[in-house]
């Protein structure tokens, strides 16, 4: 695994990078993961370090009982102010203020990477989760093709994206720490950052950008375990949700 560390992750580092900018992706981006997931019409939704909360404010629009959690109180105020009918909470992805079995979905994303001890992180994720429910975590790869190996081929060094703690390692090594923090793995989907668009202001930009079209379909020509990040759909392990109609060994 490889780490950079710029200092301790703290609530006034993670304030301070919200109130200086916006840390968002296109629409196009959440709406693909909401798909992975298909999450069902009065479902309830978690997404664990949602920064600003963009896809808290999708998933509510599509008739998702939504929540987000961040432990930076700049970024969700952002959330908040556009979506106050979703759930809003400040708290720690290492220690989540929800009890057990409480959700269907998660959503991660891009996140678990930057937490002092992921492998909590990865073991509260299952935790809350109902027996039958089901996370999208996404995690980058340490040997991307179009990521950390041409970044190494230009400039000798790896991607650097300012955060206080990044970290990057192979699909194995995330996969052995996913199933240590209590998640089965399903499907492991590559994401080579470019999607298709979904919406017309994200065709607008793609349109404008043919590099992009370009950049997409040799990201499907990539092999998984080569390509910039990893989408893993997973859901909790029976070991921590044994089922109550069964005797207690």
């Amino acid at each position: 695994m490889l780490e950079i560390r710029h200092s301790n992750t703290t609530r006034d580092a993670y304030n301070q990078l919200y109130q200086d900018t916006d840390l968002l992706m296109r629409d196009s981006f959440y709406l693909w993961l909401l798909e992975l997931l298909h999450p069902q019409p009065d479902s309830t939704l978690l997404d664990i370090s949602c920064g600003q909360g963009r896809l808290v404010q999708l998933a509510a629009q599509q008739g998702v009982w939504a929540m987000g959690v961040d432990f930076s109180s700049a970024g969700l105020l952002k959330g908040a102010q556009h979506t106050p009918e979703a759930g809003w909470l400040v708290g720690d992805g290492e220690q989540l203020p929800l009890p057990a079995m409480s959700v269907e979905y998660v959503m991660h994303i891009g996140s678990l990477e930057h937490y002092e001890h992921p492998q909590q992180g990865a073991y509260e994720i299952a935790r809350v989760l109902k027996p039958n429910g089901r996370a999208c975590i996404l995690l980058p790869n340490a040997f991307g093709l179009f990521g950390n190996i041409r970044r190494v081929w230009q400039s000798g060094e790896i991607f650097d994206d300012g955060q206080p703690l990044q970290r990057y390692a192979t699909r194995r090594t995330w996969e052995t720490l996913l199933g240590n923090g209590g998640l089965i793995i399903e499907h492991v989907i590559a994401f080579g950052e470019v999607n298709c668009p979904r919406t017309a202001k994200d065709w607008v930009w793609m349109l404008q950008r043919p590099q992009k079209f370009v950049r997409g379909v040799l990201a499907y020509l990539i092999p998984v375990n080569l390509t910039n990040h990893f989408v893993f759909i997973c859901r909790p392990s029976a070991s921590l949700h044994p089922d109550p109609m069964l005797p207690t060994p």
